[in-house]
């Protein structure tokens, strides 16, 4: 599963977006902006959440923290993250490449708004070295995800210098 899911997925729904595959891990967002040499903030991170009996993905900019006043306010209680184990057997894809395409069943999925200060976002591809680099409307399309507001306010990002953008710098 995994990364072949998301593969799939991706043939079928958005056959125009690639897959970028690294050597180093992105496992994590520090290593995700170093490896697709973007600003952490614009990582989409994709957290797997418990409120009270249901399972549901939130994706948030990498450098976003979520603010538990919203979350119980827009999901209906206290949300708790899943362990590792947990994250793969709902999810399908490993921690540091769960993303909200090719899952292993259907799961509410949630984009915050933080995610649109950007034109682009680079959420992971179903393993800790894969991601996908879209817009944040695409991403939200194709995840049938619902707009909410659970994070605390970000600060602003900066980008990474142009040469550290670039794969050959």
């Amino acid at each position: 599963m995994s990364l072949a899911s998301v593969k799939a997925f991706l043939a079928e729904h958005a056959p125009d977006l690639a897959i970028v595959e690294t050597d180093a891990s992105s496992a994590t967002v520090a290593l995700a902006a170093a490896a697709h040499g973007v600003a952490p903030a614009r990582i989409a991170k994709t957290l797997s959440l418990r409120v009270a009996d249901r399972v549901l993905l939130v994706v948030t900019r990498g450098d976003a923290r979520l603010d538990n006043r919203k979350v119980k306010a827009a999901f209906g209680g206290k949300a708790k993250m899943l362990g590792p184990d947990e994250v793969e057997a709902v999810t399908g894809h490993p921690v540091g490449g769960v993303c909200p395409f090719g899952l292993r069943a259907p799961l509410p999925v949630y984009c915050d708004v933080s995610l649109r200060a950007f034109d682009e976002v680079v959420p992971a591809a179903g393993s800790p070295n894969s991601a996908v680099r879209l817009a944040p409307e695409r991403l939200a399309a194709l995840a049938a995800a619902a707009w909410v507001d659970v994070c605390e306010p970000a600060a602003a990002a900066t980008e990474p210098p142009e040469a550290a953008r670039r794969p050959d710098a």
